[in-house]
């Protein structure tokens, strides 16, 4: 993907003028920004045609998802101010998404939703929605070729004036990437170990590449029905390189091909017409001085800190949170910060203050739940500290039935205290892995637990999107690992297979 990790872009200013922010809220997304209601209504009804295009043209049409499971966007002020607070590695940056069970985040600069051709930062954010959106539809983890071939195809997109939507569109950064750096065949797309013989020290066409084999295989009418085969060979056991050769033929004939494709002055693409789409609604509402005033906080914490940012973070969420003590929202978010300082009693009074002024406020069940699990490690009465503190995560589930968290913390009050799970809570962590399939924690967790009772097929195929998750790191290396023990047949031991999920703690702390 382009980006994976998130940043921030907003400042806590002493003595600045407030903004005044929006919340758009439609059924995938939720949309905070400090703009006009005209452009903040836009543009959430973009992204929510934009999903409702992509259902359309995958045939897969997503489990409309609890309120607090929608992707949530914080629209802040340009691009400098999003690389500047990224830091290291952010220069080329614009935008960012994070996907996490019960709280998935894009931040992007402000986006313009006039005009016909998507700014960089819309084109950002559709890449990494497009991801989100084929990771939720799907146990089997796409080839990173295809993965970043699709979200390109996606987010080369255009939304006319009048309504509807074109996808597909010929995409002139990836013709560039195509011409003028280095060449990437299609066996390397294909074949992951032939890439990484080859990988450059510099930047090659990667990207632009996969985008044109995903195109050409999508629309070209020779080829057609060839994807679906490469994807139910694959599902099927047989590597890329095995699926490819027999679902597309030669790599040679299908470069050559591909490259007479790219030389036609014309290409076809998607066109929906503004009747073709359904009109998700949105509502719009202007957030409360003190919402405004404690925005730059929340946005931070959402981001996640470091145990040094977190208590310059909290002088500033207190100071907010005593000018405001009877708003719910602004106290839920102190709660959040104190939690994150490493203050468990402090996190769950001023939970506790949020809930009592608006028992609806999800973040202030969600922070109480954590201080109170982090105290249960180290109570003396383990069993009475996790029952207390399972009950803010009941509490919440009995107001958002498919909230994920709830459902993997019950099963985590059992487990983190060394008690054998019963079914139901064991059922809630499966159906928390279904609802947040883009967090692969959940999964290998789940695949933690099935190897720790001997249900190694099972273990297997949840291990599976963590395997081959694109972006690597010693969570993947491990689950590679399991996966080859597995099928190497025997028994394993139960440790030996634990012991190659759990990295060391330096090695893990770098990954990810």
């Amino acid at each position: 993907m382009r980006c994976w990790l998130i940043g921030l872009a907003l400042l806590v200013v002493p003595g600045a003028v407030q903004a005044e922010w929006l919340e758009a809220s439609s059924p995938h997304f939720v949309v905070y920004a400090d703009d006009s209601e005209r452009d903040i209504r836009r543009f959430s009804e973009q992204l929510e045609r934009y999903h409702d295009a992509m259902e359309v043209v995958t045939g897969r049409e997503l489990e409309t998802p609890s309120p607090s499971n929608r992707v949530t966007v914080f629209v802040v002020k340009n691009v400098r101010e999003v690389q500047r607070l990224f830091g290291e590695g952010g220069r080329n940056v614009g935008g960012f998404y994070m996907p996490r069970a019960g709280g998935s985040l894009a931040i992007v600069p402000q986006v313009k939703v006039g005009g016909s051709q998507l700014d960089w930062s819309m084109s950002t954010l559709l890449h990494e929605y497009a991801h989100h959106f084929l990771v939720s539809n799907s146990s089997f983890p796409m080839p990173r070729w295809l993965g970043e071939g699709a979200a390109e195809f996606f987010s080369a997109a255009r939304f006319p004036s009048e309504g509807g939507l074109a996808l597909g569109l010929p995409s002139r950064d990836n013709y560039l990437q195509i011409m003028y750096t280095d060449e990437v065949k299609v066996e390397e797309l294909l074949d992951p170990d032939v890439y990484e013989k080859r990988r450059r020290q510099g930047y090659d066409s990667f990207y632009g590449k996969s985008w044109a084999l995903y195109h050409y295989l999508t629309f070209e009418p020779e080829r057609r029905g060839q994807l679906t085969s490469y994807l139910r060979l694959m599902a099927s056991g047989k590597s890329s390189r095995e699926a490819a050769l027999e679902a597309f033929g030669a790599f040679a004939d299908l470069d050559k091909d591909l490259e007479g494709y790219l030389r036609r002055p014309r290409v076809m693409t998607i066109v929906f017409q503004p009747d073709q789409l359904e009109a998700a609604p949105v509502a719009v509402r202007r957030l409360r001085e003190a919402e405004t005033a404690m925005m730059p906080v929340r946005i931070r914490s959402k981001r996640g800190v470091s145990r040094e940012q977190a208590l310059e973070l909290l002088t500033d969420a207190r100071a907010i949170a005593a000018r405001y003590p009877a708003d719910a929202a602004v106290q839920a978010a102190l709660a959040e910060a104190e939690f994150d300082a490493g203050n468990d009693a402090e996190a769950i009074a001023a939970a506790d203050a949020a809930l009592a002024l608006d028992p609806a406020q999800v973040n202030a069940y969600v922070q109480k739940g954590y201080a109170l699990f982090r105290q249960a490690a180290e109570a003396e009465d383990t069993a009475a500290a996790y029952r207390r503190a399972i009950e803010p995560f009941l509490a919440l589930n009995q107001r958002e039935n498919d909230h994920p968290l709830p459902l993997a913390f019950y099963f985590r009050s059992f487990a983190e205290r060394g008690v054998r799970p019963p079914e139901q809570a064991v059922r809630g962590l499966e159906r928390a892995a279904a609802l947040a399939p883009f967090d692969l924690g959940l999964r290998l967790n789940l695949a933690s637990y099935q190897i720790q009772s001997g249900a190694l097929s099972d273990a297997r195929a949840n291990l599976v999107p963590v395997a081959y998750n694109p972006h690597g790191g010693p969570m993947a290396d491990g689950a590679r690992q399991v996966i080859e023990r597995i099928d190497a047949g025997g028994e394993p031991e139960t440790s030996e297979l634990m012991a190659l999920l759990r990295p060391p703690p330096a090695e893990a702390a770098s990954g990810g």
